[in-house]
């Protein structure tokens, strides 16, 4: 197979990425990757100094990118940052709505039951992995009906479709971005151009610091019972890790998707296709 023909499927050089998010674990690593892959990189973040990090991670490779400051559950930060983003590139060609997160005041455990759950810890995750990702994708997705092109890519979770114990809030909203992605597919293609495609990958059990004290503990470093679980019924047998998510996404963002919408994407080592027997 030629690399020229592989080029012709999977070519993203010079396709304009903003990526929210992008100062976080998952988002470093997909910046990099698609940075590496010849696209140009929007770093949309909230924390002070994470979207400047990741830039200048990318510029030190020859990439380009740069740091946009960014509130996702803020739709006035998100014009703005659109706009710092068209000033750059004169384009956005891709979103990756990557922005989200559980919060352990989320999170029932001991000492605090589903009954005694905060509801503003509960709205704060439903804002961030949810209604950010609509207000994003009003706003860059309004970028793309006007050039009658683009692609928004969803980062859902495998707890959207196997919901876990212990964090409703976090599936909740995650089943509800799914669920989203897949209306919206058919909203810009029917409304807007079939040219505009909408898409999710659902991440398997990543061993990063959001889920580390669920996944093991913090005194021994050993897995916790729950772990140990999710080992157990992952028929790889292991974690995942942020790279392996690059060339998913690649595949989503390029040409040789042209006919891939409404999808998403178990990128979770068989845990969704494992009954436990």
């Amino acid at each position: 197979m030629s690399e020229e023909y592989l080029k012709s499927l999977f070519n993203i050089e010079d396709k304009v990425v903003a990526i929210t998010g992008g100062g976080g674990v998952l988002g470093t690593t997909l910046s990099q990757g698609l940075a590496r892959a010849g696209a140009k990189l929007a770093i949309l973040d909230i924390v002070d100094g994470a979207a400047e990090r990741v830039a200048d991670l990318i510029l030190s490779e020859g990439g380009r990118a740069i740091p946009v400051c960014c509130n996702v559950t803020d739709k006035t930060s998100i014009e703005e940052a659109a706009k710092s983003v068209r000033q750059t590139y004169n384009r956005v060609d891709i979103l990756i709505n990557g922005a989200g997160g559980n919060m352990p005041q989320a999170t029932t455990g001991p000492g605090l039951t589903f009954f005694d759950l905060p509801i503003e810890a509960i709205r704060g995750v439903f804002d961030l992995n949810f209604i950010g990702s609509i207000l994003s994708s009003q706003v860059f997705g309004k970028l793309m009906a006007e050039q009658n092109e683009g692609i928004i890519l969803n980062i859902a979770s495998m707890n959207a479709i196997r919901p876990l114990t212990r964090i409703p809030a976090y599936s909740a909203a995650k089943a509800a971005l799914t669920n989203f992605s897949q209306w919206l597919a058919v909203h810009m293609a029917q409304e807007y151009s079939p040219s505009i495609r909408v898409n999710a990958i659902a991440p398997g059990f990543l061993f990063t610091e959001q889920n580390r004290f669920l996944l093991t503990n913090t005194d021994t470093n050993e897995l916790t019972s729950r772990g140990k679980k999710i080992i157990e019924h992952t028929p790889l047998g292991r974690f995942q890790t942020p790279d392996e998510l690059i060339s998913t996404v690649i595949w989503l963002i390029s040409p040789g998707s042209s006919a891939v919408t409404g999808i998403v994407v178990p990128v979770d080592g068989g845990f969704s296709a494992y009954s436990g027997v």
